[in-house]
């Protein structure tokens, strides 16, 4: 069955849908079966694969508000080789629906253990806020990938999310672990770089993947072209170092389910 993997942080700007895009793109290049599940308001990872978020049909609002099975709402990214389910302005009404709805958290697990069997990889790009959309994916996930961009206030917005993963392991979802905490957007010249991750591998040696996500201009300027980085240059740095972290992935997975 799938893994379901929701890709998180509270704070903007750390690469969080760049890493969703890229790592879908990867992982289907390494012949894995990929669904891409935007549930972020602002819809850049839908944008991001080349589908037009204002035209949508069906989005992450029908399948949150239980009007589609989630299987209705896929569509093939228009290149990279794995599906998505698009995400747009709606999300923001589903959030404040959900509010009000019974076992508001249980939503997205519902809708995605009817298909989690079609898939190897379920990556969920969370919205950068810790509201009920985040929590769906956290209580639906099987581990967290957390972007960290390597500078000051990385270790203080980890705190706060780190705190709601403990929450929702107790009370909704004791499957839920740490996947990897990935160090986003990093250059080895910055002293302070160096040292935040030298932090990030102390107080979490086995969590923190060894593949490292440099600034590049290729991952910043994909996404305007509707392709993942590994789509629109295939050998830059930011492209090989997806592939990278894909393969790093895969690995970890298969050696924990080997030892399970």
């Amino acid at each position: 069955m799938g893994r379901i993997i929701a890709i998180a942080n509270q704070k903007g700007g750390v690469g969080k849908t760049t890493t969703c895009v890229n790592l879908a793109a990867a992982l289907a290049m390494n012949r894995q079966r990929v669904l891409l599940v935007d549930l972020d308001p602002q819809g850049n990872a839908t944008v991001g694969v080349g589908i037009d978020r204002n035209a949508v049909r069906l989005s992450g609002y029908h399948v949150l508000m239980d009007e589609v099975s989630v299987r209705e709402a896929v569509l093939e990214a228009p290149s990279g080789g794995f599906d998505v389910v698009p995400g747009n302005s709606d999300l923001t009404a589903a959030e404040v629906a959900l509010m009000e709805a019974e076992s508001r958290e249980q939503h997205l697990r519902r809708q995605l253990a009817r298909i989690r069997d079609d898939y190897d990889y379920i990556l969920v790009d969370c919205p950068p806020s810790l509201t009920i959309l985040t929590v769906n994916a956290l209580v639906a996930a099987h581990g967290v990938l957390i972007p960290i961009q390597c500078e000051y206030y990385a270790l203080e917005g980890l705190s706060a999310l780190l705190d709601t993963i403990q929450r929702v392991q107790q009370q909704a979802n004791r499957e839920l672990v740490i996947q990897g905490l990935l160090r986003t957007m990093f250059d080895p010249r910055n002293n302070l770089a160096n040292q935040v991750g030298a932090q990030l591998l102390q107080h979490f040696p086995r969590q923190v993947y060894s593949t490292l996500i440099p600034r590049n201009v290729r991952l910043a300027e994909a996404p305007s072209h509707g392709v993942s980085a590994i789509q629109y240059d295939r050998y830059s740095r930011g492209s090989l170092a997806y592939m990278a972290l894909a393969s790093e992935m895969i690995r970890k997975d298969m050696t924990a389910a080997a030892t399970a």
